[in-house]
């Protein structure tokens, strides 16, 4: 990571309801750096940053980054109420739509979900996340890629929050075989796999190819369950993102999962598909 000279800020998506949260974290940094009697260009000098990316953050078009409320709190003298904005930066930071399902994965106290063209988000490696953003045609900027990774990474909270939130995955053979991001990234993405695998509330299974009855024709799916007996379901295309609360289509997706989960190899057999699969890559 480099400094905000080198590396600007994300530009604020106006159509998000985090430009709301963003324009006043804009308006504290203005009035602070206003009572401390100093010029944005001042501000901008001490804390490594130019004039005009100091502007752009007080009037709300530019998302600061931690490292720049930090400094601004210190050189302002804010007493730590500048600093102690970051963690809503940080969830404005993410994409509208991240957010909402990342929101409902915390609440959740059953997860499941089966992928059919890549590793599942809550299952992927930094760098294989980054490789798959990097992919992405039209092209992603550097910004723009660092922010959705973050994202993705942010969610894998999950594993570790308490109570243990029962989760599992069913990922097609071709997930697993597809070197994504080139050999040393695939063989990464398989070890974690493993180690994410012997976790006690995790459970992966892997479709095989060759299967000549299969209920996931329709493609991914994402289910999630809720402590009072509710559940909805998650569906992500090409362009566009599916939130499924009706319960009669739930009940329809729980139904194909649950097949889904019975077509595929056991979680002991799948685990050791993926070991010889790392043993090949």
């Amino acid at each position: 990571m480099t400094d905000g000279v080198d590396e600007p800020d994300r530009d604020v998506d106006l159509e998000d309801d985090s430009g709301a949260v963003i324009a006043a974290v804009g308006r504290q940094v203005r009035l602070w750096r206003e009572a401390a009697g100093m010029r944005a260009a001042e501000l901008g000098a001490a804390i490594g940053y130019g004039e005009n990316q100091v502007y752009k953050v007080e009037t709300g078009k530019r998302i600061p980054k931690p490292e720049f409320l930090d400094r601004a709190d210190e050189v302002l003298g804010a007493g730590g109420k500048l600093a102690a904005m970051k963690k809503d930066v940080a969830e404005a930071r993410y994409p509208k739509k991240v957010r909402d399902l990342a929101k409902l994965e915390a609440d959740a106290v059953e997860l499941g979900a089966y992928g059919n063209h890549n590793m599942h988000g809550l299952l992927q490696t930094e760098e294989y996340a980054r490789a798959l953003y990097e992919m992405r045609r039209p092209s992603y900027g550097r910004d723009e890629i660092d922010r959705h990774v973050a994202a993705r990474m942010g969610r894998q909270e999950i594993f570790e929050r308490q109570p243990l939130t029962m989760l599992t995955f069913v990922q097609e053979e071709v997930t697993i075989k597809r070197p994504l991001g080139g050999r040393m990234v695939a063989r990464r993405q398989l070890e974690h796999l493993l180690e994410v695998g012997q976790l006690r509330n995790v459970e992966i299974q892997v479709m095989p190819t060759d299967r000549e009855d299969h209920a996931g024709m329709g493609g991914q799916l994402q289910l999630l369950k809720f402590d009072d007996g509710t559940a909805v379901a998650h569906w992500e295309g090409q362009l566009s993102n599916r939130l499924i609360s009706d319960p009669k289509e739930v009940r329809i997706i729980e139904l194909r999962y649950g097949i889904i989960r019975a077509q595929a190899l056991t979680p002991r057999e799948s685990l050791a598909f993926i070991e010889k699969a790392l043993g090949e890559t």
